[in-house]
Formats: structure tokens, sequence, C-alpha cells
């Protein structure tokens, strides 16, 4: 019989042969040495749950999370190894706490963007960078990964748009952009260009090594400009999120439909898709907690009943 290592190996290219990213590999890699290292030669519910627990600082959506990638593991697992225990789902609610959106206003971005391009710690390269990433998370509503993973091969600067590959859901989009931002990334693509010289690099956004920039320089950075402006407290880990500049577009889009006098449900579907949900349902959650939205429905949704004879 396998041993719990090449046994996880062989579970995780299946999972991937059959077309799952298995994002999450290294944590079952990581439940596979706590087994190790205590001597356990199979899974069990109270082992998994153990585990899956270990981490006491995060929301339990997270021991699910942890809880839900043994299981999977254990259900294969248990068709060479009659010993194996599936964990029950139940064990830990899968339910979290949905974090309150932060509603950017045009000042507080363009704060963001000046203070981005005068960071001192910060060296040439890496605050045009950083000033082009918060730009395009501000205008497109992009995820913070498709961002980051965007290569030059991917903006077309002819056409007007950026083509998204394999994001979540293994979807692929485009997405256009207005002749202001085609204008500063392509000031940014000739800046990058000059301080790479002869070498290549294929993703858009670069570090001072040509390498892909890297999320976790970025949300520190990020952090730090965000207390500089004052919308973060200097104490606080928390405050706002790269993912509320996706939710400002959804509803900023929303907003100038209905100003527009314009069918924002029917045309929601589009914005959907812009977005790069699979579902028009995915869209709805980002509509929520901003009453100048509500206010905009409730008086779209008055002039209706005074239109009816």
């Amino acid at each position: 019989m396998n041993t719990l290592r090449e046994a996880a190996t062989e579970y995780i290219a299946m999972r991937r042969a059959l077309g799952f990213k298995m994002l999450k590999a290294r944590l079952l890699f990581d439940f596979v040495l706590f087994l190790e290292n205590g001597d356990h030669d199979y899974v069990t519910t109270a082992l998994a749950l153990e585990w899956a627990q270990q981490k006491l600082s995060v929301q339990p959506c997270v021991w699910a999370e942890r809880l839900s990638c043994v299981r999977g593991f254990a259900r294969y697992r248990s068709a060479t190894d009659s010993k194996t225990e599936i964990p029950p789902g139940t064990l830990i609610p899968k339910g979290s706490r949905r974090a309150r959106p932060y509603l950017y206003t045009e000042k507080e971005i363009a704060q963001l963007l000046e203070a981005a391009l005068s960071l001192a710690t910060a060296s040439p390269l890496k605050r045009r960078t950083l000033y082009c990433i918060f730009g395009l998370l501000a205008v497109t509503g992009m995820r913070i990964g498709e961002v980051l993973d965007l290569k030059v091969k991917n903006v077309d600067f002819q056409a007007g748009v950026v083509t998204v590959e394999g994001s979540k859901f293994g979807k692929s989009r485009l997405v256009p952009l207005h002749d202001s931002t085609l204008k500063v990334l392509s000031d940014y693509l000739v800046f990058r260009n000059k301080f790479l010289r002869e070498h290549a690099a294929e993703h858009f956004f670069i570090s001072s090594v040509g390498t892909r920039f890297e999320q976790g320089n970025l949300y520190r950075a990020f952090h730090v400009l965000s207390r500089q402006i004052g919308i973060r407290k200097a104490d606080s880990k928390d405050g706002p999120r790269f993912h509320d500049f996706r939710h400002r577009f959804a509803i900023e889009t929303m907003l100038r439909w209905y100003r527009n006098g314009e069918d924002a449900e029917r045309r929601l579907p589009i914005l959907s898709t812009y977005l790069g949900h699979v579902q028009v349902t995915g869209t709805y959650w980002y509509l929520t907690a901003c009453p100048e939205l509500m206010g905009a429905a409730v008086h779209r949704l008055e002039e209706r009943w005074e239109a009816k004879p």
C-alpha cells in the first residue's frame, strides 16, 4: 500500500487531470506532515478535526475549508485503506462573516495614487508599478490576482482591451479599457522596458528583478499608503481591502445607469460578464451596503408607480 504522502500526490494529480486547479494542495501536504510527525498511518476524524482547528486566530470558515481538504483526500484514500475515516461535513459550520465593504471616494483614490508615486522608500519602478496597479483596480473592477497575473501579451493597445486568462472558475474574458487608462499603461510599459533593457519579462507588472510583482509586497505597500492618507488606522489590522475596489466599481456602474435613466436590472448581466461572474447572482453581493444605490433604486421604483394610470 502507498504511503500517505504518495497517496496525496496521486490524489492531487488525479484531480488536476480532471480539470481541478487544486490551489489548496499545500494544505493537504501540511496535513500529511501533521500525521507523519505524530506517527499516524491513516486518517481519522479526530486527527482531521485537530489539524483543521490548529489555527485559533482565524474564522471558523477557515477551519471548515481545511477540513474539506481532508475530506476529499479521505474519500480517495478509503478505497484502498479500510481504516481511513471520512470526517462528516457537518463537523464545522461553513458560514463566514461577510466583510463590510469600504466604498472609496474619488478623492481617496486620487490621494492613494498620488501617495504611491511619492512613496519615499520605494524605487522609481516600484512607485510606477503601484500607481498603475491601484489605478487599474479602480477603473476595471478586476480581481487582484487577475491584475498581478496580467502578461504583456494580454494587453492589446490597438483594440483597447485586456484579456483576462484562466481567472476564477477557469474562465477567460475581455475587459475594455478607456483611452486614458491605455495611455497610462503604455507609458508604464515603456518605462519598465527601459528598466529591463535587453531582458525579457512576460508579466506586465514586475518587481525590481523583472519577475511577477508579489502580492505580499503589494499588500505591505498598500497598508503603508492607506495609513498615510488616513483611511486606515495606524494601529489597526482591519481597514480597506483590494477587493473593495471591485465592490466600488460595481456600485458606481449601477449608479451611473440609474442616473442616466437606463434599465439597470436589464443591464445587470453585462456588469456580471464584465466582472467575470459565472452567474448574475454572484454580482448581487457587490451591490449591497450602499445607501445611495438603494435610494436610486427606490426613486426608480417610485417613478414607475407614478407612471401607472
